[in-house]
């Protein structure tokens, strides 16, 4: 056969390959149709539905029926003009007393008792130091086989040592009393209590007062005890016009000078 096409005859039938191919065509569009058709009306039956809630529990309501009002008071007929309003009576007043002032009971006054007076210290002379012991010698001295007393303790010497050895001693001496240095006067510094210098706090002499009983405190308690009587002078350097003390009562020993206030009162 040559490659050119053939005329169409109606009398001659159409191959059966190409009737087949389109006939195939048609069923498979007609299929593909159909499922697409089926998938849209399966999507439109599915319905999503939302999750269901739990119903909250009912809330009880009671209805409240408030009381009826008060009935309203009856109105009064006014009163007639003419009659007058009664007047309102004022409370009784009562009698007014006076307080009954008592005076007191008459007391005694208790007359104030004076201030002790401070001591001043005194300034003794050569008449008031008679009898007075000395260092190693005169009643009272506490030497061996001296004295009432006779403990062989020289208390008015160990004193004067230690009272000489410290210059402090002497320079408060002559600072307080200058006049006494001067005119060869002694000091009474004890009489059974510490006497107030002048111009020194408390009793004055604090050094001095602290020297002697440091002293005393560290004496044998025989010598301690030893009774004395009379004053007692102390010379704070050899030769005239050095400075001196005394102390001493009538009756006293030296451990007094510990306790001065016990010191009082002794004779």
């Amino acid at each position: 056969m040559s490659g050119r096409p053939q005329p169409y005859d109606p009398l001659v039938p159409t191959p059966v390959r190409r009737r087949r191919a389109r006939v195939d065509g048609l069923v498979a569009g007609a299929v593909s149709l159909a499922a697409h058709a089926g998938l849209l009306l399966a999507i439109l039956a599915v319905r999503i539905q939302p999750p269901m809630m739990d119903e909250p529990d009912p809330i009880a309501v009671a209805l409240y029926q408030p009381p009826p009002p008060p009935p309203e008071p009856p109105k009064l007929a006014p009163e007639p003009a003419g009659d007058p309003a009664p007047a309102k009576r004022s409370p009784p007043k009562l009698p007014v007393r006076p307080p009954k002032l008592v005076p007191p009971r008459e007391v005694e006054p208790l007359p104030a008792k004076p201030a002790p007076t401070p001591q001043v210290v005194a300034e003794l002379g050569e008449a008031d130091l008679i009898g007075a012991a000395t260092a190693g010698s005169g009643s009272g001295a506490g030497g061996a086989g001296s004295g009432p007393g006779g403990g062989g303790c020289d208390m008015v010497r160990l004193l004067q040592d230690a009272l000489r050895k410290n210059p402090r001693v002497r320079a408060a001496m002559m600072q307080v009393h200058p006049e006494a240095a001067a005119k060869g006067k002694a000091v009474l510094v004890w009489n059974g209590d510490w006497v107030q210098s002048p111009g020194q706090e408390g009793k004055g002499l604090a050094g001095v007062r602290e020297l002697i009983m440091l002293e005393v405190a560290f004496a044998p308690k025989a010598c301690r005890d030893d009774p004395m009587r009379g004053l007692v002078l102390i010379s704070l350097a050899d030769g005239p016009g050095a400075p001196r003390l005394a102390l001493g009562s009538s009756r006293w020993n030296w451990s007094d000078l510990l306790f001065a206030k016990s010191g009082r009162g002794r004779g």
